[in-house]
C-alpha cells in the first residue's frame, strides 16, 4: 500500500506516534510537489523540525520509492547540501475530462510527467449516469495500455461541466444519480475502488493556472473559460475560491440586456446569450440565411446548421469582414462582463482560455475596448489581460492538481 493512501479504518490503528510521522510525511512529500526539490535544511526550517527528524523521514521516503537526491543544493560556503525531490513515476494520476461533446483522459505521475499522452474518446457527458458503464470500460483500457502498476494509482481526477458542487460531491446539471443517499463522487469511488474527486471545468482549469500556468506565484487572477458557455474560475488571496456550495463563477448567467434572448437556464438576456460559442454560431447562422457576404456562404445547408466556433474563426484568419465583425461584437460583449468583474474583485492579471479565446487579437482587441470603455482607469491600468498558454491540457492538468490536493488534505 502506498505511503500516501492509507485507509480510515488503517490509521485507526496507528499510535500517536506513528500518526504523526505518517502526517510529517505527507507535509514534506507536499510541500516537494508544489515547490520542487528541497534541501533537507529547507525542510526542517519549512517544518520546525530537527535535522535528525528530516533525514529520517527522508530516509524512509525513499526506501518507499518515492523521494530520491536529485543533485545539489546552494551553499554560503563549503559542501553544497543534497536536494531530495520526488522521484519520477513513484505514484499516478488519472486525470478525466468529460465535456459535452467528448471525453479526454491521460495519466500523469508525481512530478507531472504525462506517461499516457492525451487520449480522446468519443463519449458525451449525459444528464444520468447511464455512461458510466463505457467510462469504466475506457479507463480500464488506457491504464491496461499506459502499463503502469495500478496499485500506484492515487486517484482519478474528473473535471465536467456544469453546477459541481465540489465538497458534496455533486453535480446539479449532468450526471445525475439515481441515489439520493450516494453523490455521484461515492458512486464514482465504488466503481474505480480509487479516491476520485469531480471539479467544475472552469475551475479545474483555473487550478492548472494557478499551478502549472500564468497564474503560478500571483494571489488574486481570474481565468474566463469562453468556449460554447462562460465559465470564471476565482483565484483570490492565493487561493480557488469556490463559494458556500461550489458554484462560485456562474458569470455566464449575469444578465447583461434586457429583454434579451432567452438563455438556457431560464432567464433572458444573460452574458452567454450574447458572448459565448453558442452566440457566435447563432449570429454567424443568422448573418449567413439573411444573405451577409462571407466565405461561411461556401458551407452546406447541414454544415450551417451544425456550425462551430472554429469554423468562424478560421474565416476571420483568412481575412473575411463578417466574421471579424461578429467576434468583435462577442468581444465587446465580453468586455463589458470583464468590466463588472475588474470592479468587482480588482484582479492584477485576467487569463484566457477555451475555444473563443483561440481567437486571439480577433477577441482581445475589441475586449480592451470595451474595458477602456466600461471600466474605471484606476483599476483597468493595474490589470493585465492575457490569453492562456496551457490550451486544451488545462482541464486535464487542473484535474490533477485537484487530486493531489484532496489527497494529501485526506490524509493529514
Amino acid at each position: 500500500m502506498s505511503t500516501l493512501i492509507l485507509e480510515d479504518s488503517y490509521l485507526d490503528t496507528l499510535n500517536h506516534v506513528e500518526r504523526k510521522k505518517h502526517t510529517q510525511k505527507i507535509k514534506i512529500i507536499k510541500h516537494l510537489y508544489v515547490k520542487g526539490p528541497k534541501t533537507n535544511a529547507d525542510l526542517c526550517s519549512d517544518f520546525n523540525i530537527s535535522s535528525p527528524t528530516s533525514i529520517n523521514l527522508l530516509n524512509e521516503l525513499m526506501v518507499e520509492g518515492l523521494v530520491e537526491k536529485q543533485g545539489r543544493g546552494k551553499s554560503e560556503g563549503g559542501r553544497k547540501p543534497d536536494l531530495y525531490g520526488l522521484r519520477d513515476q513513484s505514484l499516478f494520476v488519472l486525470s478525466i475530462a468529460m465535456g459535452r461533446f467528448k471525453t479526454r483522459m491521460a495519466i500523469f505521475d508525481n512530478n507531472n510527467n504525462n506517461i499516457t499522452g492525451v487520449k480522446t474518446f468519443p463519449l458525451k457527458i449525459s444528464e444520468g449516469i447511464a455512461v458510466l458503464e463505457q467510462l469504466q470500460q475506457f479507463v480500464q483500457g488506457l491504464i491496461e495500455e499506459s502499463g503502469i502498476n495500478s496499485d500506484k494509482l492515487m486517484g482519478i481526477g474528473v473535471s465536467m461541466p456544469g453546477l459541481v458542487a465540489s465538497k458534496e460531491g455533486n453535480n446539479y446539471t449532468y450526471m445525475h444519480t439515481d441515489s439520493e443517499l450516494e453523490s455521484l463522487q461515492q458512486v464514482l469511488t465504488k466503481r474505480f475502488k480509487k479516491p476520485v474527486y469531480i471539479q467544475n471545468d472552469v475551475k479545474s482549469a483555473a487550478m492548472a493556472e494557478h499551478r502549472f500556468g500564468l497564474a503560478r506565484g500571483k494571489r488574486d487572477v481570474l481565468v474566463l473559460s469562453l468556449d460554447w458557455g462562460v465559465g470564471l474560475g476565482v483565484i483570490m488571496d492565493g487561493k480557488l475560491r469556490s463559494g458556500a456550495t461550489g458554484f462560485a463563477g456562474e458569470i455566464g448567467h449575469i444578465p447583461l440586456e434586457n429583454d434579451g434572448a432567452l438563455c438556457y437556464c431560464g432567464k433572458r438576456g444573460c452574458l452567454e446569450t450574447v458572448a459565448s460559442g453558442i452566440a457566435l454560431a447563432n449570429m454567424a447562422k443568422e448573418g449567413i440565411k439573411s444573405g451577409q457576404h462571407s466565405l461561411l456562404n461556401q458551407l452546406s445547408d447541414q454544415e450551417i446548421d451544425s456550425i462551430e466556433p472554429q469554423l468562424v474563426i478560421d474565416a476571420a484568419n483568412r481575412g473575411d469582414q463578417y466574421a471579424i465583425n461578429i467576434l468583435s461584437k462577442i468581444g465587446m460583449n465580453l468586455g463589458k462582463g470583464i468590466s463588472i468583474l475588474i470592479q468587482l474583485f480588482n484582479p492584477e492579471l485576467i487569463i484566457l482560455g477555451g475555444k473563443i479565446a483561440e481567437a486571439k487579437q480577433y477577441i482581445t482587441t475589441p475586449i480592451q475596448q470595451a474595458i477602456n470603455t466600461y471600466c474605471m482607469a484606476q483599476l483597468r491600468e493595474k490589470t493585465t489581460i492575457a490569453l492562456s498558454g496551457l490550451g486544451q491540457d488545462a482541464g486535464i492538468l487542473g484535474s490533477v492538481a485537484v487530486v493531489m490536493e484532496n489527497i494529501f488534505r485526506d490524509q493529514i
